[in-house]
């Protein structure tokens, strides 16, 4: 098995696919489910792989979901992984890319080389780093399944039964422009505009379930005008979706309110990308998951998080999916880097899902 999954997480993660650019890696991943685990595979109108594996050894006639994405985040191209002490790593100048080629790697390890295994539906995602935008188009019409496993997480001991919601704020302050050193007076600026709002807003954690952050700021053209336009950008995430959209209201409404004090226009939108969820901790997905990491010696911890994961859509669409890790450590740096020991367990612990399914 440890050769099998060197081979297969370097042959995946050679095959360049960031965000939007995963149509050769989805390919090669339907004719390779259709070669060695006899699925049919389908590409949807978004370019999202959804293959249906039969049933192994196994009378069951619902199938089991299980999801991964197929893209990477920059830089990921040109990956040239190094096999070191049974750990896997990039060359150190690009990410790994094992966020998530590593759980789609232990999911075709767990379906060629269990004993039996219910009716399986693999779905690989495009977009998940920029928004979840796969998962949000993906075709649920042509998915059967009402349970699922997400291998998205890094820690294996995790499991996630709640996520956030998520709302993205996008703000345009209008001012006037001015010549800076010859009649500033005549100018209204929207960066001052934006900073005035900015120092007013709590952000960071707001209380223990709910969180906001503005990270872009753009504004101006040059130091000697007063600039016009600026533009901010944030966001609001909270266990509670009435609490999200009421801070994300009130954020809309200190930019508008504030911008108007300076005599500037404030245009704020406001954007759910998802809504939060919440599976209860005695649901059937939660406790096979938990027998399953526990059968590896592994002490199951249940948390829910503001972190985003695809699984909070899934739920939403009605198919109960709880993630669970994949052992990749670092992600998104350069540094990332994956065991063979760890992708083992994985493997296992999907196996052992498999089991009490089948």
């Amino acid at each position: 098995m440890d050769e099998r999954l060197i081979n297969n997480l370097c042959e995946l993660v050679s095959i360049s696919s960031e965000s939007g650019e995963e149509k050769e890696l989805i390919e090669f991943l339907a004719r390779k489910i259709e070669q060695e685990l006899g699925g049919k595979c389908t590409i949807d109108n978004y370019g999202n792989l959804i293959c249906k594996i039969p049933p192994k050894n196994s009378s069951a006639s619902e199938s089991l979901m299980l999801a991964a994405h197929a893209d990477t985040v920059k830089p990921g191209k040109g990956i040239k992984p190094i096999v070191k002490d049974g750990i896997i790593y990039s060359s150190g100048d690009t990410v790994l890319g094992a966020d998530c080629k590593a759980g789609i790697v232990e999911i075709l390890e767990a379906v060629s080389s269990a004993p039996w295994h219910p009716p399986l539906e693999i779905v690989i995602t495009r977009e998940e780093e920029i928004g979840f935008v796969g998962a949000k188009n993906l075709d649920y019409s042509l998915i059967n399944a009402k349970r699922g496993v997400l291998v998205d997480m890094d820690a294996l001991d995790t499991i996630v039964i709640g996520g956030p919601s998520f709302i993205s704020i996008e703000v345009e302050i209008t001012g006037k422009a001015a010549h800076a050193g010859m009649e500033p007076e005549k100018g209204i600026s929207a960066i001052k505009a934006a900073s005035l709002a900015l120092a007013t807003l709590k952000d960071g954690r707001i209380d223990p379930e709910t969180t906001s952050n503005f990270g872009i700021i753009q504004g101006g053209l040059a130091t000697n005008i007063v600039s016009e336009k600026c533009i901010v950008k944030g966001e609001v995430r909270s266990l509670n979706h009435e609490k999200a959209m009421a801070f994300s209201n009130i954020y809309k409404e200190v930019f508008e309110v504030l911008a108007k004090s300076m005599g500037a226009r404030a245009e704020v939108k406001l954007t759910q990308a998802y809504k939060a969820t919440m599976i209860q901790e005695d649901a059937l997905m939660v406790q096979v998951a938990k027998k399953a990491l526990q059968s590896v010696g592994i002490k199951p911890k249940v948390i829910a998080i503001t972190g985003g994961l695809e699984s909070a859509i899934y739920n939403e669409k009605g198919i109960e999916t709880i993630p669970i890790g994949n052992g990749v450590k670092n992600e998104h740096s350069n540094s990332e880097n994956v065991s063979v020991e760890d992708m083992k367990k994985v493997v296992q612990v999907l196996q052992h899902i498999f089991e009490q399914f089948a």
